[in-house]
């Protein structure tokens, strides 16, 4: 069970004495932050030494204003959460009945509260699902990673469209689009496995970091090989066109008294080093491996592809530190400002 909040009924038991204020029967008297505890019994059981507890979503209770009509359906969750809910509306965005769990049309009873349909999810799972349908943003449940993929996941399984509810425009959408910093290949790979390109191309702005060699099999099947694919292309795009920038030294200006072509020389091979080091794996044990554009792994520096205009400046810039030639300085400094320029525009995206 996550954070969701559950709204606690409270019914005595047959047989106790009646309060002095009368209390209107299935009224709220307590909201709580979080479910009972499964010990307390299920809430279609009696139990003899205290009242029966029953919890029931906060959004999706008897008395919500989720439309004109009142509730004719009650979904019950593993863990013992009732979420009365409207039958046309869950029938209305599946498209193989809710995964044969309803039938196709209720009886018209205006008595008849609803069937009861048990679904072998959680309440949380069930939450963001029920508030995709209804088209509700869920974040202020604050859903877990986990929690988003299995409700992506079961909305599939139950005949909701996944690209129509997990559009750019929808809640959903921008829950899971929020939670991609900080678990980005795994929102990655669900947008793959769903085949949601709208989803997947910001999210793979965050992977510029991720070292592709930790890819379990796992992710990667699921993935696919389409969406695979343009992961590495992305890496490998990235890697082609730094190596492309750095390749031109800064231009050579006119020689004077104090530094002629071969003076300058000098710092064509610095920017030649420089530039090997940034753009292909190097060893460690130089001056240029204490930049925080390299990973240190096993050995080698790895190079990060999410690396920033200013550290590439941090990188590079040191090499004016040993020109004396205030031309060459300055020829450093407007090439620098080229390859950071050059660099900002390259595709960070699939």
């Amino acid at each position: 069970m996550d954070s969701s909040e559950w709204l606690q009924f409270v019914s005595s038991e047959v047989g106790s004495p009646a309060p002095e204020k009368s209390v209107p029967e299935k009224a709220p008297i307590l909201q709580m932050p979080t479910p009972p505890i499964s010990q307390q019994g299920s809430p279609s059981e009696e139990i003899p030494e205290s009242n029966t507890v029953v919890s029931v979503s906060t959004t999706f209770f008897p008395g919500a204003s989720l439309g004109p009509l009142p509730p004719d359906l009650i979904i019950l969750s593993t863990d013992a959460v009732f979420f009365y809910v409207h039958c046309h509306q869950v029938l209305g965005a599946s498209e193989n009945g809710f995964n044969s769990l309803l039938p196709p049309k209720q009886p018209k009873s205006t008595e008849d509260v609803g069937p009861i349909v048990s679904m072998p999810e959680s309440s949380s799972v069930i939450n963001v699902v029920l508030h995709t349908i209804y088209n509700l943003p869920c974040g202020h449940y604050s859903p877990s990673v986990e929690t988003l993929i299995f409700a992506v996941d079961a909305l599939k399984k139950y005949g909701i469209p996944v690209a129509k509810y997990v559009a750019p425009s929808t809640p959903l959408y921008q829950q899971v689009l929020s939670v991609a910093p900080v678990a980005p290949i795994e929102m990655y790979t669900l947008a793959a496995h769903h085949d949601l390109y709208d989803l997947a191309v910001p999210i793979s702005s965050h992977l510029l970091a991720f070292p592709l060699p930790n890819l379990t099999d796992e992710q990667a099947v699921r993935m696919g090989p389409i969406y695979l694919k343009r992961l590495f292309f992305l890496h490998l795009g990235r890697i082609d066109a730094l190596k492309r920038l750095l390749l031109p030294p800064p231009h050579p200006h006119a020689p004077t008294p104090t530094c002629d072509f071969a003076e300058q020389k000098k710092l064509t091979r610095a920017w030649a080093l420089a530039s090997a080091y940034l753009a292909w794996d190097a060893r460690p044990g130089t001056f240029y491996l204490q930049s925080p554009i390299f990973l240190v792994l096993n050995g080698f520096c790895i190079l990060r592809l999410d690396l920033s205009a200013s550290s590439m400046e941090s990188a590079l810039s040191p090499l004016g530190d040993h020109l004396s030639c205030s031309l060459c300085q300055a020829t450093l400094r407007d090439r620098i400002k080229q390859l950071i320029i050059q660099w900002s525009v390259v595709k960070t995206t699939i």
